[in-house]
């Protein structure tokens, strides 16, 4: 897991996974994944998933950098505690997770809240499940009906 300052001031974690690293196949299955351990914390609520791919396609003037296949956030947020009115700014929290040829990008930004970091950096590494041998073919992103 990386860490470092985009543009010099957002903190963000990002984790790249081989293909032949996971036994997910696509951003659709890893997104499930997610959300189920959203679900099962205790403290985390899911809020909905974007996809960023398809938006950014739509538009007008869209661009997607070159060699992303797919590219959805999932959002969801561990706001326990409200205790002033600006720190709402920093919720919610998002886990973005883009398909690129032979691997998958899991991205997230540093949360004011550790336990919300040890979190989705536990959740982002766990994608890596090393052990799994798997042939890669080069397909095209699939998506849950």
């Amino acid at each position: 897991m990386k860490q470092f300052l985009l543009q010099e001031k957002y903190p963000l974690f990002t984790l790249e996974v081989g293909k032949r690293e996971t036994s997910f196949t696509c951003v659709d299955e890893i997104i499930a994944f997610l959300k189920a351990r959203i679900d099962e914390h205790e403290m985390a609520r899911f809020i909905a998933i974007f996809d960023h791919y398809r938006h950014t396609q739509s538009l007008k003037f869209g661009q997607i950098g070159e060699g992303i296949l797919d590219a959805k956030n999932i959002v969801f947020c561990f706001g326990i505690t409200l205790p002033n009115p600006q720190s709402i700014a920093l919720r919610p929290r998002s886990m973005g997770v883009v398909e690129l040829e032979n691997a998958f990008v899991i991205a997230f930004m540093e949360a004011p809240m550790p336990l919300a970091n040890v979190a989705m950096e536990a959740w982002a590494k766990s994608i890596k499940n090393a052990g799994i041998s798997r042939e890669v073919k080069a397909t095209e992103p699939c998506y849950f009906a």
